[in-house]
């Protein structure tokens, strides 16, 4: 039986992860908008986002396919675009890493910009939480985000063409991002490779099929990278 902490860690998770739901609410009720224009039904978009569980994938891959791109492409650009869970999941296995696997199951498939933001924050601040603590306050920070993303989803694709474009629901992407990206700008490197990569996703889009993300990544990660060896080296 979970003790004490361990309930208090995921209440704890739970309520850092609501006001979240600002932006996830629009984000995933556009999706089902969207999934439904592309020609999806209602159950099919779910079936995405359960099978998915990221957004900015899921976007790049409905447009792409709209697009009628080749299939190497959807799945180049929607894996580019997802290799931030990569870095994700490196930097929280010092604190998750040691969990058996069932639940290092569970804690990749939640692996969300929002439960990585808010996880490694309290880690990195609350060192001596114990493992069991660590996974709770984790699933506490979906519990409250993830069933709203595949509600919405759902409410999205059912009502349609119904909600009319113009209505500003598009706002959610770029906000979402802004609000977890910018607090993690902390170093020259992040902030480097922040600047590359948006000033490189403008100068690379008028490549097809949205390939101007992939180069404008790439950019990014190698500006970074290089701005972290010349600071790390010794003078």
């Amino acid at each position: 039986m979970a003790g004490p902490g361990v309930k208090s860690s995921y209440w704890r998770g739970l309520r850092d992860g609501l006001p979240f739901l600002l932006v996830i609410v629009p984000f995933a009720t556009l999706f089902g908008v969207l999934a439904s224009d592309a020609g999806l039904n209602a159950a099919e978009a779910l079936a995405f986002s359960v099978a998915v569980i990221a957004g900015a994938a899921q976007f790049t891959a409905l447009q792409l396919m709209q697009d009628h791109a080749p299939l190497v492409v959807v799945l180049a650009s929607s894996l580019a675009v997802n290799l931030r869970m990569a870095m994700y999941s490196a930097s929280l296995t010092p604190h998750l890493g040691h969990l058996p696997l069932w639940k290092r199951g569970i804690a990749a498939y939640f692996l969300i910009d929002q439960s990585y933001a808010l996880g490694i924050i309290k880690f990195e601040k609350d060192r001596e939480l114990s493992q069991a603590e660590r996974f709770a306050y984790f699933i506490g920070t979906v519990s409250g985000i993830c069933p709203f993303w595949y509600i919405f989803t759902v409410v999205g694709a059912l009502v349609g063409s119904n909600i009319p474009m113009n209505t500003g629901l598009d706002f959610a992407m770029p906000i979402a991002f802004i609000a977890l990206v910018g607090p993690g700008l902390r170093t020259g490197a992040h902030m480097s490779a922040a600047f590359v990569a948006s000033a490189s996703a403008l100068l690379f889009a008028f490549l097809p099929y949205n390939l101007g993300l992939l180069v404008a990544a790439v950019l990014g990660m190698a500006a970074g990278a290089e701005v972290e060896r010349r600071w790390g080296a010794p003078a």
